[in-house]
């Protein structure tokens, strides 16, 4: 079950509301029901599984109770972003959008790359189910991303290409407003830690490193997202960033991505995941660095997620 204190619902802009469940965060896209009328929407990312009620209570209260969106758009498969799916086609019966790259995860073809639980992967190895990579089938409700590179549901918005984190991560940008929701392209917040994660302490960094398959490409995502001088970054994890700097700080971690995005040791650090159309295709061995060190974390990560916990509850 949701608590409050997991839950965030903030309008960025007159479209636009970010809904955060847990450590994750949604967007609904499209202006409210005004009177009578139900207008049309689209929903980013589905979140963790326990979120479907709240996605469902916040969707009917922004664009009437009878309302369902014009489609679901992912900017990639990951456990915490497909997490609510299976429930919220049970009572929507939508298209899901994603890249074709995604497509063997999400047809139930193949599982992702494992995880690298040695680097940043404290909040994520912790909170995430027994098998995080594993695949979904969408069946039928799957759909390819326009060749065109328009958002279905969304006028005005592109979607870009942002691989790296997974192999066909796509991030979503707006130029009249220069709004950017990136996805895991970047975070706002260190998903490594567990109190950054949760109490969301702004923090403009790489991909969540846990899952990310291919930094070279990871930095070449950040660099592209910085060309687009965005006004506002709304990511997967952590507040959105609208600060007149925002720019000229996402261009900052893209010049410096070696040192402030990607880790110095892992399984994939220095070798990528590879796929293609059928899944993975080949893998690096797993990593030894770190291993130390991730079992010393282990061990303090549940009492800081108790105190965490605590605190969103009864420390305000």
């Amino acid at each position: 079950m949701v608590g409050a204190a997991d839950v965030a619902v903030q309008e960025l802009t007159p479209d636009l509301l970010r809904l955060r469940i847990g450590f994750v965060n949604v967007y609904l896209a499209g202006f409210p029901a005004r009177e009578a009328s139900i207008s049309p929407w689209a929903l980013v990312d589905a979140g963790l599984a326990m979120g479907a009620a709240t996605i469902l209570d916040v969707a009917a209260k922004r664009f009437g109770v009878d309302a369902r969106p014009a489609a679901i758009v992912l900017t990639h498969g990951h456990f915490d972003h497909v997490g609510a799916l299976e429930a919220l086609l049970g009572v929507w019966d939508v298209p899901v959008y994603a890249h074709t790259a995604e497509f063997p995860f999400l047809t139930g073809h193949a599982d992702y790359p494992p995880p690298d639980p040695t680097v940043g992967g404290v909040v994520l190895a912790r909170l995430s189910p027994a098998a995080p990579e594993a695949g979904i089938d969408l069946g039928d409700r799957l759909r390819a991303l326009p060749d065109n590179k328009d958002v279905p549901g969304m006028p005005g918005w592109r979607w870009i290409p942002t691989p790296g984190h997974s192999p066909g991560h796509v991030s979503l940008f707006r130029a009249a407003d220069r709004a950017l929701i990136a996805g895991d392209a970047v975070a706002t917040a260190r998903q490594e830690s567990l109190y950054a994660a949760f109490v969301e302490r702004k923090a403009l960094t790489g991909p969540p490193a846990y899952f990310t398959i291919d930094w070279d490409k990871a930095e070449r995502s950040a660099t592209t997202l910085a060309s687009l001088k965005p006004a506002l970054i709304a990511a997967g994890h952590g507040e959105p960033m609208t600060h007149p700097s925002v720019a000229e700080d996402l261009a900052a971690l893209a010049r410096d991505f070696t040192h402030r995005g990607r880790p110095s040791h892992g399984r994939y650090a220095h070798h990528p995941a590879l796929t293609d159309e059928e899944g993975v295709v080949a893998l690096p061995a797993p990593s030894h660095a770190g291993r130390a060190r991730w079992g010393a974390l282990s061990g303090v990560a549940a009492a800081t997620f108790a105190g965490t916990w605590l605190y969103r509850r009864f420390g305000r």
